[in-house]
């Protein structure tokens, strides 16, 4: 467990308003952020302090502006640790030493990122990393998922027919958010119907999405189902023009 928690330890450090991947090679394949992609989220509703509020008044802010805090959640690598198995995990003092222990992490891919070349460089940064312990316990690297990043263009007629549906539905302007682009199956879509692909979200920020108490708000679930038939006419509209 010692041997495992100093490779933990080492794949990310604390830096001044964020935590950098230690693993060499990572950075260098993001693609550079332009001028252009920046100034899409300086007019997002969003702000630090709402986000401080939905941790219980907690700053646990990595970053001291909005834009990098949407950047870093939505368009840069980020490495999580998830979990590790075989250690004694329940309430109580019981003093179980393992014999085997096993990490679950994960590195978002995000443009131009390459799956491949990020397995093999993080395993080699592991195994260097534990060779240097010096310890007489042994190391397994296994990728378990990979998928390649997606991102899509948002200047053309399904996203714009899709303003016209949040539009008419909530009455707002919607927001060009980065979310989703680590679902594979939207790459499969676009490549498989060779058609632009949107991802139209209908959730609130709390919803907890993928924890054990996921929700979706009766309004959201109405509305929602406004806004997708919406999304349809408008499409349709839009398409009859272009034809």
């Amino acid at each position: 467990m010692i041997d495992l928690t100093q490779l933990l330890a080492s794949l990310v450090k604390p830096a001044k308003d964020t935590y950098k991947i230690q693993v060499p090679g990572v950075a260098e394949m993001v693609a550079p952020v332009t001028e252009e992609e920046r100034s899409v989220y300086e007019p997002i509703d969003y702000n630090l302090v709402d986000l401080a509020d939905s941790l219980g008044g907690r700053d646990c802010s990595l970053h001291a502006t909005r834009t990098d805090t949407l950047m870093a959640r939505w368009r840069m690598p980020a490495l999580s640790i998830h979990g590790i198995e075989g250690a004694f995990a329940q309430p109580g003092a019981k003093t179980v030493i393992p014999a085997k222990v096993t990490a679950k992490i994960s590195i978002r891919t995000v443009p131009n990122i390459a799956p491949s070349r990020l397995n093999e460089l993080v395993t080699e940064y592991v195994q260097n990393q534990f060779a240097q312990l010096g310890t007489k316990s042994s190391v397994k690297v296994e990728v378990v998922h990979e998928g390649n990043w997606w991102v899509s263009d948002p200047n053309n007629w399904s996203f714009e027919a899709a303003k016209q549906a949040t539009r008419a539905v909530w009455g707002v302007d919607p927001d060009l958010t980065r979310e989703g682009g680590s679902i594979p199956v939207t790459l499969t879509f676009e490549k498989e119907l060779q058609k632009p692909v949107l991802l139209l979200p209908m959730g609130r920020g709390d919803d907890g999405a993928h924890s054990t108490m996921e929700k979706l708000d009766k309004e959201n679930y109405i509305q929602g189902t406004k806004t997708l038939a919406s999304y349809l006419y408008f499409a349709a509209k839009a398409k009859a023009n272009n034809y």
